[in-house]
């Protein structure tokens, strides 16, 4: 069955960084794209970064460019989320999920353009920032 697990989350200091990790496995890896999703709490989910695994064309959210780097290790079939620089405003359980078109362009209509792409989805890591 399709499984995506994610770890890396944890506590930070502002201005710090973290690398989260998404563990893919019961799906052809290169035929999918893999998106990173956040949700604090109070507000809804949002889209933060996606990777096509075949072609490597990529999206991030205006508020993560500059910060985050996604990228993609296919012999692992693990997609990884580097986070830099990280603000409170990135407290978040951060979600990977994967989308069986393949598809990443570098806008999205909305949030809910972007998520709906997505089939499958992990339980979530916990991101916290603080001072």
């Amino acid at each position: 069955e399709v499984q995506l697990v994610e770890s890396g989350g944890g506590l930070v200091q502002i201005g710090g960084s973290l690398r989260l990790s998404c563990a893919a496995s019961g799906f052809t890896f290169d035929d999918y794209a893999i998106g990173w999703f956040r949700q604090a709490p109070g507000k809804e989910r949002e889209g933060v970064s996606c990777v096509s695994v075949s072609d490597g064309d990529t999206y991030y959210a205006d508020s993560v460019k500059g910060r985050f780097t996604i990228s993609s290790d296919n012999a692992k079939n693990t997609v990884y989320l580097q986070m830099n620089s990280l603000k409170p405003e990135d407290t978040a359980v951060y979600y990977c999920a994967a989308d069986p078109t393949g598809v990443v362009v570098g806008t999205y209509e909305s949030d809910y353009d972007l998520i709906r792409r997505y089939d499958y989805w992990g339980q979530g890591t916990q991101v916290t920032v603080s001072s």
